[in-house]
C-alpha cells in the first residue's frame, strides 16, 4: 500500500522544501528585516526546510528499497516514521514561526525520535536485503 504513494510524495515533500526554503530566504527575511519576526525564527524556518528534504530524500531511498522488496516490514516503518517525522518536526516549526506559538517546539521533537526511528528501521532494512541477496 505505502508503495504506490510514498514515491510521489517524496517528491512533494522535496519540491515543498524548496519553495519553503525559497520563501524564508525572501519573503521571511523582510519580516526580520522590517522587525515583525524574530532573527531566531528565520533560522527555525530554514531547519525545517533542510530537515523536510533530507527527509524527502531518505522516503526515496525507501520507495526504492520497497521496489526491490515490498514485504520488508522494517521499511514500510522507515517510510511511516519519515512520513510522521515530516509532518511532526517540520510541520510543528513551520508553525511555530507562522502563528508565534512557542510552546508548538515542545512537540519537535516527538518528530525527530519519529526521524531516528526510520533512519534505525532503514538501517535494518538494508542489512536485510544484503542478506537476501
Amino acid at each position: 500500500m505505502i508503495l504506490k504513494f510514498i514515491g510521489p510524495l517524496a517528491a512533494i515533500f522535496g519540491g515543498l522544501s524548496v519553495a519553503l526554503g525559497a520563501f524564508g530566504a525572501h519573503g521571511l527575511r523582510a519580516k526580520v528585516l522590517d522587525g515583525s519576526l524574530e532573527p531566531r525564527m528565520l533560522e527555525v524556518w530554514q531547519t525545517a526546510a533542510s530537515y523536510q528534504m533530507y527527509h524527502a530524500l531518505a522516503l526515496l531511498c525507501v520507495t526504492w528499497l520497497l521496489t526491490q522488496k515490498p514485504e520488508l516490514t522494517s521499511a514500510h516503518i522507515a517510510g511511516w516514521a519519515f512520513i510522521a517525522g515530516i509532518a511532526i518536526f517540520s510541520g510543528s516549526l513551520y508553525t511555530m514561526v507562522f502563528t508565534g506559538i512557542k510552546w508548538l517546539g515542545a512537540i519537535t521533537p516527538i518528530g525527530g525520535v519519529a526521524f531516528l526511528i526510520g533512519w534505525g528501521a532503514l538501517a535494518f532494512s538494508l542489512l536485510q536485503l544484503g542478506k537476501a541477496s
